[in-house]
Order: structure tokens, then C-alpha cells, then sequence
């Protein structure tokens, strides 16, 4: 191969619905649907009940994720990562809690920075961003749904386990 010259790319990118069944593996979502946005900078997952506290030195969530058909209603707590100023869907700028956590999309894993959200009157639970898209080698139909497959399960846990803690639903 010549100086100068790009070698191109050996794998197209996978192509992915508007909508998907992700996974968030270290929180215990084994299959949730997600609404892939680049219109969206940012990721969210509903999760309503939100409470901080402190653990080890550090600041942790509390959150439920209420159930849906895709999995049973859930209390997650978390390491925070982040705290932001996001727009909402109106546009209106709203604080929000930032955690960081392991995404599985058909055959693809990777982290992903999600938000903490109230979509209770949206149609998904979920909300996947260009920034988390982003260099994933994955491309957006928005004719389509559900191309990825279900999230592949994974072997082994994460090698960089956030610590996230399920706690039993009373």
C-alpha cells in the first residue's frame, strides 16, 4: 500500500433500527426497548423513586425502573458519574443524574453515559443518543425496527463492573 492512502474499512457498520431491545447487563436489564435518537445528544433510562446517598465515600443513586414487558420492575442502585444540565424533550433545561453502565446492542457492547429520567409519558423506557452511537460502527434506519436481534448475552461479566447493586423489589 502506498504512503498517503487510506486503507478502507473491512466490515460495513451493522444497521440498527429507530427502535431496539438493549441490555444493561450490570444493572440487571436483561431486555429493555430503546428509542435510538440522533436527534437526542444524550442517553436516558426512566427511572423514577430517585434518591442520592452517600456509600464509601462516594455519592451513589438509589432508582426504580418500573417493569414493563421486556423486564420486571427493578430498584438499581448506582455509582453517579455525573450530574448535567439536559435538555428535556421540550427543550427545557433540566439538572439530571448521570450514571455510567454497560450497553448490549445485538452483538455489539460497549459503556454508555445514561442519564436518569423521568419518561413516564414517552413510548419507550429508554433513549439512546448519537453520543452513545457515536464511533460504534452501527448505522440508524428510521424505517425500521428491531434489526439488531436481542442483546447477545454475555459470558463473563464486564471487566469494568460499575458496582451496581439490584435491590430486592418489597
Amino acid at each position: 500500500m502506498r504512503e498517503g492512502k487510506v486503507r478502507p474499512s473491512r466490515r460495513e457498520p451493522d444497521v440498527i433500527g429507530w427502535r431496539e431491545i438493549v441490555a444493561l447487563p450490570e444493572l440487571g436489564v436483561t431486555g429493555m426497548r430503546a428509542k435510538i435518537d440522533t436527534g437526542a445528544r444524550t442517553s436516558a433510562i426512566h427511572a423514577d423513586q430517585q434518591e442520592v446517598f452517600e456509600r464509601e465515600t462516594r455519592r451513589w443513586v438509589r432508582f426504580r425502573v418500573p417493569g414493563s414487558r421486556y423486564h420486571r420492575d427493578m430498584r438499581i442502585e448506582a455509582p453517579i458519574f455525573d450530574e448535567r444540565l439536559i435538555k428535556n424533550t421540550s427543550g427545557i433545561p433540566e439538572q439530571r443524574l448521570v450514571i455510567e453502565t454497560l450497553l448490549v446492542l445485538g452483538r455489539h457492547r460497549w459503556h454508555v453515559e445514561v442519564s436518569l429520567a423521568n419518561r413516564e409519558n414517552m413510548g419507550l423506557d429508554m433513549i439512546l443518543g448519537r453520543t452513545a452511537i457515536r464511533n460504534r460502527r452501527v448505522l440508524v434506519n428510521p424505517g425500521k425496527s428491531f434489526l439488531a436481534g436481542k442483546p447477545v448475552e454475555l459470558k463473563q461479566p464486564s471487566d469494568r463492573l460499575r458496582s451496581a447493586v439490584l435491590v430486592p423489589v418489597e
